[in-house]
């Protein structure tokens, strides 16, 4: 099974459907959506393609492709507007004989690990920083940001095949990967 991973949407529409092209580029079985789908937050600027309303319609034509986690800037009103769960703290998920917990980053990430073992996987968006390690047996992925990316990131997506993480920017580009 072939899994993208995009974070930190915020409302950016243009952003959104250059994530959604990346994912019909790659061929993945299912998008997995790290939290902070709709509103930019009170931390964040505008974004400069903000209209959340186009993100909602992109996103609920592709609603039975995705999976997604809460973000902090989610709330109620917006699971009310999206036709996908999107208010769930976290989601589990067995990569090839690996626990991945998928969450936003908020909650749970590499300095604040959850209740999981060696050789497991922490999927977090949250930081706008992208990240494939490893730290004392756990692995760690942040895919970064599909419309705010910080730290002098591009903005990017990671991909999951194999037993392999795959960081990429927007257009498909290599940034970094680790096998797991």
């Amino acid at each position: 099974m072939k899994l993208m991973f995009g974070s930190d949407i915020h409302g950016a529409a243009e952003c959104c459907r250059e994530m959604l092209s990346a994912f019909e580029r790659e061929g993945a079985d299912k998008l997995i959506l790290l939290g902070d789908i709709l509103y930019h937050g009170p931390r964040n600027d505008l974004p400069e393609d903000y209209a959340p309303k186009e993100v909602i319609a992109l996103l609920n034509a592709k609603k039975n492709a995705l999976l997604c986690v809460r973000g902090n800037c989610e709330a109620e009103v917006d699971q009310m507007v999206l036709e996908f769960p999107v208010m769930a703290d976290y989601m589990a998920l067995w990569l090839d004989g690996h626990m991945a917990m998928c969450t936003h980053g908020h909650l749970y990430d590499i300095e604040n690990i959850p209740n999981i073992s060696k050789g497991d996987i922490i999927i977090s968006g949250h930081t706008h920083l992208l990240r494939a390690e490893e730290k004392d047996g756990i692995y760690y992925i942040n895919p970064g940001s599909v419309s705010i990316p910080k730290g002098g990131n591009p903005r990017s997506y990671a991909v999951y095949e194999s037993e392999k993480f795959t960081l990429k920017e927007m257009d498909g580009r290599w940034i970094n990967e680790i096998k797991i």
